[in-house]
């Protein structure tokens, strides 16, 4: 889960931040990015420079540019709140890798004032003329570069209204994270099962395609194989098959391919270790080939789910059907 936070000046994100950090969430800041930028420039870093230098950024690299540079330091399996989002292709940006859930901090200006005024800072505004006048510079802008808070306000999955004690503001964190937090979205068992095969397609050695199928009964996973040449004999990326390395065209050759399917190597390997396959479900990459497909059905197979369709697959799918088993495209 990453919880983006927005919000105009002294509305109370540091404080929000700091408190799911405290929290277990992992804390990253897109303004870090452009601290990153003037320091290795040696400019000054004031609230000036750190609006005119993110702008530039924006500018030259893209609107979402801070947003994508720091999602690169994202592990998947941990959570994160992301501070300073002042820019809408920033939110679009995070939104994109999933589990993204964006707060808007607020309060009225007279309160937001106040706590500017108390951290006593020599370039703040000192009065709250002078303050709005520096929010309405900055609140909205008709370029994509800049910064605009109010649009990203509007974009806001929740809205938290900041103008009570430390402890009111907390408890609206609380309910609100562990509320996203529980409505978190975990992959079905089709995109579980199917996600697998695609890891495990990495291991195969095949120049050509790289291939693999996961079969499963009652949700366990009994065996996997990927495409690549026959145990014991010389690797395809190594030189093992004549026709993967002659580059032959599609459709052609075949008589000369000597790397096994992933469907058959799944299939095989399941008999290497005498484990039956009757009854069970089949996640492929692709779907099978003819070959694939009579072993398959030999083996007692009852569906296949594949991601892709292999381009001289119309025949196998017909005949999966007439088998009388299930077929499904994820």
């Amino acid at each position: 889960m990453i919880i983006g936070l927005t919000g105009k000046n002294g509305s109370g994100k540091g404080e929000v931040a700091a408190f799911l950090r405290e929290k277990s969430f992992y804390y990253y800041s897109l303004s870090d990015v452009i601290r990153e930028h003037l320091q290795s420039k040696n400019i000054p870093i004031t609230r000036e420079t750190l609006i005119l230098a993110g702008n530039e950024l924006r500018q030259k690299h893209g609107a979402d540019v801070l947003a994508r540079l720091t999602l690169k330091k994202i592990d998947p399996n941990r959570n994160y709140v992301i501070d300073s989002i002042r820019n809408p292709a920033e939110v679009l940006a995070l939104k994109s890798a999933g589990n993204f859930v964006l707060l808007n901090i607020d309060a009225p200006p007279e309160v937001r004032f106040e706590r500017i005024r108390s951290r006593g800072r020599e370039q703040d505004p000192k009065t709250l003329e002078d303050f709005l006048l520096v929010e309405e510079a900055e609140r909205q802008s008709n370029s994509e570069h800049k910064q605009s808070i109010e649009d990203c306000q509007a974009m806001a999955d929740y809205t938290i209204v900041n103008d009570g004690s430390v402890e009111d503001l907390h408890r609206k964190v609380t309910e609100i994270v562990s509320k996203a937090l529980q409505q978190n979205k975990r992959p079905d068992w089709d995109q579980y099962f199917m996600s697998i095969a695609q890891v495990v397609a990495s291991r195969s050695n095949c120049v050509k395609r790289k291939v693999a199928a996961v079969v499963v009964k009652d949700r366990r996973i009994i065996s996997t194989g990927y495409n690549g040449t026959p145990r014991g004999t010389k690797n395809c990326n190594e030189g093992g098959c004549p026709r993967c390395n002659q580059l032959a065209n599609s459709g052609t050759s075949l008589e000369e391919c000597f790397c096994s399917h992933g469907e058959e190597n799944a299939i095989t390997q399941a008999a290497y270790h005498g484990t039956s396959l009757k009854g069970s479900s089949l996640y492929s990459t692709f779907s099978p080939c003819l070959l694939c497909t009579k072993m398959i059905i030999n083996a007692g197979i009852s569906e296949v789910i594949f991601n892709h369709d292999y381009p001289l697959g119309d025949t196998a799918l017909t005949l999966l059907q007439e088998a009388g088993i299930e077929v499904r495209k994820l």
